[in-house]
């Protein structure tokens, strides 16, 4: 393990301890990676739909795994501060074939990974946490493994059970080797701080519409924060709103509008 990837490693656990919150504006290419940095951002993480619409995939296990570490390493290449990759299910069910992925992002520059459960029962992603978190011994990172779950997002379990659920899965999780645990779509605060409460690791929930502040999330026993796909989503409203625009009305208003400077954009990536 590089020096630069052991302090990587330390400062990204770090940024996760106890009264902290991390926001993660999380980048789907090299250009967006280094402007969330330059804007201030103290890790950055992948949006697996995001990175994936940049490489002319669908979201959801259809982009290659050779070109998602392809991408991971073109981002941390332009990087000073850590980078954790979103490898969806670990791309197989096979524990060691998670293990060799596990590796594959590692070697392209990764400090962490969010790793998600889907429809897969909790044996199995528990399996893989083990298998991410021995693959990361053998490669000598101290690996930060974002365990997702799935139970409010797919609504694997009645609204009433949702809680119980996730906490149960966020215990087995830790005790495979987790170290944060992620609960997209959640977004009730009081549901949230009994989960915070009653699990040791990290919770992380992802940015939604009429979610409540971070000041609030904070409150709660939130302690980190993804934007997951919404500013790719975002990006690429506004550029579909100015083809239109320019297309259809033959007009240009909306390409000015917001847009970062050219110059900028080079100094950013020289």
């Amino acid at each position: 393990m590089s020096g630069g990837a052991t302090t990587h490693a330390k400062t990204f656990r770090e940024l996760h301890a106890p009264g902290r919150i991390l926001l993660l504006a999380n980048a789907w290419d090299a250009g967006s990676a280094r402007l969330i940095e330059a804007s201030g951002a103290f890790a950055i993480a992948t949006t697996s739909a995001g990175l994936a619409w940049s490489r002319g995939h669908p979201d959801g296990d259809a982009l290659p795994a050779r070109e998602l570490c392809a991408a991971v390493a073109e981002i941390a290449r332009v990087l000073s501060i850590p980078l954790s990759a979103d490898i969806e299910d670990g791309y197989s069910e096979d524990p060691r074939a998670v293990g060799e992925m596990i590796k594959a992002v590692i070697d392209a520059g990764a400090v962490g990974v969010n790793l998600e459960d889907g429809a897969s029962p909790v044996d199995a992603m528990c399996a893989k946490i083990e298998a991410a978190k021995q693959a990361a011994a053998r490669a000598g990172v101290d690996l930060f493994v974002n365990a997702r779950t799935d139970v409010y997002l797919r609504g694997l379990v009645p609204k009433e059970r949702a809680v119980a659920e996730s906490i149960e899965r966020g215990r087995r999780y830790q005790a495979a080797g987790g170290d944060g645990f992620f609960v997209p779509k959640i977004s009730d605060l009081a549901e949230m701080r009994a989960i915070a409460a009653a699990i040791a690791l990290p919770l992380n929930v992802l940015v939604m519409p009429e979610l409540a502040s971070v000041a609030e999330l904070q409150s709660a026993g939130v302690r980190r924060v993804s934007a997951g796909s919404g500013i790719a989503a975002a990006a690429l409203g506004v550029a579909q709103r100015a083809t239109l625009q320019f297309l259809e009305a033959g007009r240009y208003d909306a390409i000015f509008e917001t847009r970062v400077d050219y110059g900028e954009m080079n100094r950013l990536l020289r």
